[in-house]
């Protein structure tokens, strides 16, 4: 189904996700001007959010994945539940907050790339600076001195090779999009079997990215429409589990692409450097949610401040 007042179905992706769903809800209003169904596709949240916005509201669909199967996975699941017959779906975190138009600056560069399989938003971090969304898909090299470098070094030219930092923000295809917020055409999507649901958490945008761009697609990155991500509501909250996770899902995307067996030994030292990082980053993430926990009892028990937590996605 096409034409500029052809529904549009977003998808996201909830996990307890708190007060974020509400504003991700309530700024959706003003993003577009067609009209909108929204599916929650829901990996065991208890905190009760998608339940009442899906009883609030009559435009949102709670569809129960029975179990966390991971991100990819439960975007796909409500993504087969839309109609085959639409060109676009969007599939966005539930704790982005949408400015006004985002969805249709989106749509009409669309129009404008006929062969976009994906197209992104300019990212905002909540305090106004610009996230690089748009960046180019990492080889062994690059990937690997960016893991290593990038939280040391942040100028080094592997990261910012990577990361397209000093690109200007112009309207242009990349090399993959941040999965936080994708608008994806129907027909690109469905031809390269969605997001590949082995990577639980992490990179299944990088991935699919990379098997939209080897299919012939573009990822298209359009600095017009702006969103604001707050990062990482569940990952915050379980760095425990989800930087592992990151780690095993940056293991896999390059091992996919150095199967041979004479590659073995490469995907060995890969697998056990990667190991050790992720240790180092769980354990340095442990350490600071404790400091920060421990400052909020401090603020709690004099009767000043709220808890905050750690955002780290």
């Amino acid at each position: 189904m096409t034409g500029v007042n052809a529904p549009l179905a977003v998808v996201t992706v909830t996990y307890s996700p708190g007060e974020h769903l509400r504003t991700f809800l309530d700024s959706l209003a003003a993003a577009t001007t067609r009209p909108v169904t929204v599916l929650l596709a829901d990996n065991g949240s208890t905190d009760g959010a998608p339940e009442a916005a899906a009883d609030e509201r009559e435009n949102v669909r709670l569809v129960r994945t029975g179990e966390n199967i991971g991100y990819g996975g439960a975007a796909n699941r409500a993504v087969a539940l839309t109609d085959p017959a639409a060109e676009f779906v969007m599939v966005v975190n539930p704790d982005v907050r949408w400015s006004p138009g985002s969805i249709d600056a989106l749509l009409e560069a669309a129009e404008r790339w006929p062969r976009a399989g994906s197209l992104g938003p300019r990212i905002l971090e909540p305090d106004g600076s610009r996230y690089p969304s748009a960046r180019r898909v990492p080889d062994l090299t690059s990937g690997s001195l960016h893991a290593l470098l990038g939280s040391v070094w942040s100028t080094n030219p592997w990261t910012q090779r990577y990361r397209q930092d000093t690109d200007a923000v112009d309207e242009r295809p990349v090399g993959w999009l941040s999965g936080s917020c994708l608008l994806l055409r129907r027909a690109a999507f469905d031809s390269v079997g969605g997001f590949d649901s082995r990577y639980f958490m992490y990179m299944e945008d990088v991935d699919l990215g990379d098997r939209l761009g080897r299919a012939g697609w573009l990822n298209v990155y359009v600095p017009d429409a702006v969103v604001t991500h707050a990062k990482g509501h569940a990952a915050g909250r379980h760095p425990e589990s989800m930087l592992p996770a990151h780690h095993e899902s940056a293991y896999r995307f390059q091992a996919d692409r150095h199967p041979e067996w004479w590659q073995a030994p490469l995907r060995g030292v890969l697998r056990l450097g990667l190991a050790l990082r992720s240790r180092i980053v769980v354990a340095a993430a442990l350490r600071g949610r404790g400091a920060v926990d421990g400052d909020d009892a401090r603020h709690t028990q004099v009767g000043t401040g709220e808890r905050r937590e750690r955002q780290t996605r």
